[in-house]
């Protein structure tokens, strides 16, 4: 919990709150559904909260922003986000219903209003969003492709609506085609731990 306070120290006691309960409530749902890999489970604040609080050094969401969290598996990085951001509307989508369950369970026990979550795929959901956010979920081309739909023509916010996705490693090949649309920041930049030498947050702008 201390790594979320050193660079997020602006928190209200509510979501110090909250992070702090994450802990308990992965350990025990993950003993019965294996959300996260037992070896990494002792690195949740590090490997997972604060991983997807990276997205929220590249843009604060303004209040009445939706966003839906695609591929959230048990709730990240929606869950650590809608913490940060609770005028934000958050919507959780997962096609493994198990996982689904964690995540709904995680964000009721902590209270959090702003969050909902669906058991679905991502060509069933039909609502449009501001942004999108993604954790390694799939290359970047098909995001685009499976998502265009979902995507909002009125802006709110300072980035352009579209997707923002947390990526690792080389993503050269990757970006190839999407050069021209696409934003790409160190999360090395803020995070002085080594697990985010080669972390990243990409932003792909979509318009329609």
């Amino acid at each position: 919990m201390e790594i979320i306070r050193k660079y997020f120290p602006r928190l209200t006691e509510t979501q110090a709150e909250q992070y702090a309960q994450l802990e308990s409530l992965y350990n025990d749902w993950n003993a019965k559904i294996n959300v996260i890999s037992r070896k990494d489970i002792q690195n949740l604040y590090e490997h997972h909260v604060l991983h997807s609080l990276g997205i929220a050094k590249v843009l604060n969401f303004k209040p009445g922003t939706k966003v839906m969290d695609l591929g959230t598996g048990g709730g990240f990085p929606g869950i650590p986000l809608a913490i940060l951001f609770p005028e934000t509307q958050f919507h959780l989508v997962d096609s493994i219903g198990k996982k689904v369950k964690v995540a709904n369970e995680v964000a009721c026990a902590i209270g959090l209003q702003n969050v909902r979550c669906s058991h679905s795929r991502a060509e069933d959901i039909k609502e449009e969003y501001d942004f999108i956010v993604t954790r390694a979920v799939m290359p970047l081309v098909d995001l685009v492709k499976c998502s265009r739909k979902n995507i909002s023509r009125v802006q709110h916010n300072g980035l352009p609506n579209g997707i923002i996705a947390l990526k690792g490693g080389e993503l050269d090949r990757e970006m190839a085609s999407m050069r021209k649309i696409c934003t790409v920041w160190d999360l090395s930049d803020w995070f002085e731990e080594e697990y985010f030498e080669t972390k990243k947050v990409v932003h792909v702008g979509i318009q329609k």
